[in-house]
């Protein structure tokens, strides 16, 4: 159980999909174990394997509603959306209006490989969508309208986190979301 490095915007991994869990054992739990305690020092609401270099379909999140953990998630959202301001760990220090599905539902397994369904809505169900999104090789900027897209890409290229990153060779990619975004993003 330990703390691991926070992968930023320009690693590779982050846009890559990442793999389906195929065996439930030791190793898993020590992934959740390491994701939880990486989430609480950082400290964040969510976070999932890529954002910690692990390209396996693991997450983990910790708000008032509650805390958790999710493996190999399948979605199943609203048609409702809400907007509201949304960051991730991976993009320090910035926070955009993000639009997102009101509620979603998520299924699919525990640690010990048991079938688990999460129910939510407002910052539950953001919170699932983005790190599933993670999972599917999306970062919440894809999300953004052109516009705040845009506005955030400027952010970004000035940020000291991204520009030490481009020096260690990392660029950007964009992958469009397998999710429907109810024509609010590319």
């Amino acid at each position: 159980m330990s703390v691991q490095p926070i992968r930023f915007f320009g690693d590779p991994v982050l846009t890559t999909p990442a793999g389906l869990v195929t065996t439930f054992d030791k190793e898993l739990r020590t992934l959740v174990s390491d994701l939880t305690d990486t989430m609480h020092d950082a400290p964040g609401a969510g976070l999932a394997a890529p954002q910690i270099g692990v390209s396996l379909q693991v997450f983990v999140w910790d708000i008032e509603e509650g805390s958790g953990h999710l493996i190999n998630p399948t979605l199943d959202l609203s048609s409702d959306l809400q907007d509201g301001e949304e960051g991730c760990l991976s993009f320090p220090g910035l926070t955009y209006e993000t639009p997102r599905a009101f509620r979603a539902v998520a299924k699919g397994f525990n640690m010990h490989g048991e079938p688990i369904t999460i129910e939510g809505t407002e910052l539950l169900a953001r919170v699932l969508q983005h790190e599933t999104d993670h999972l599917n090789g999306i970062v919440f900027i894809d999300r953004l309208i052109a516009e705040e897209r845009k506005k955030a890409m400027a952010d970004i290229r000035n940020s000291d986190w991204f520009n030490e990153a481009k020096e260690l060779g990392s660029t950007p990619t964009f992958k469009i979301s397998p999710h429907s975004t109810n024509g609010k993003a590319i």
